[in-house]
């Protein structure tokens, strides 16, 4: 599967006011979403834990995070941002997909819609 990216955009929950705006490359593989630390730092979003996450190369490495508004393809949610090194490409993780009903279709590369969220 080739890679997917979407134009995001991230808020502040305690300072709504700035926003930072990027392409992020849909990582389905990750649970969290993942953006550079001082772009988060200038929106006024701020570390409320650290967790401990896997890497791709099979790593472990124990990261800040915070709680922000994400909103892309005309849908909001709110999740955890992973406060990542000020030269890494940002990731929309998993969570953000599902918690609005959006999935990757491999063979188009191209996120759909799902016709309704489900609550069984």
């Amino acid at each position: 599967m080739g890679l997917v990216h979407v134009t995001v955009t991230l808020r502040g929950l305690k300072s709504p006011k700035g926003k930072y705006q990027a392409d992020f490359l849909v990582d389905t593989g990750a649970t969290d979403s993942l953006a550079p630390a001082a772009a988060l730092k200038k929106i006024g979003v701020r570390p409320v834990g650290t967790m401990a996450y896997e890497l791709a190369d099979g790593t472990m490495q124990q990261y800040p995070f915070g709680l922000v508004q994400i909103e892309f393809m005309g849908e909001i949610t709110a999740g955890r941002v992973i406060f990542g090194p000020d030269n890494a490409e940002p990731l929309l993780g998993v969570t953000a997909l599902e918690s609005v009903g959006i999935t990757v279709d491999p063979a188009n590369r191209t996120l759909k819609r799902l016709p309704a969220l489900p609550l069984k």
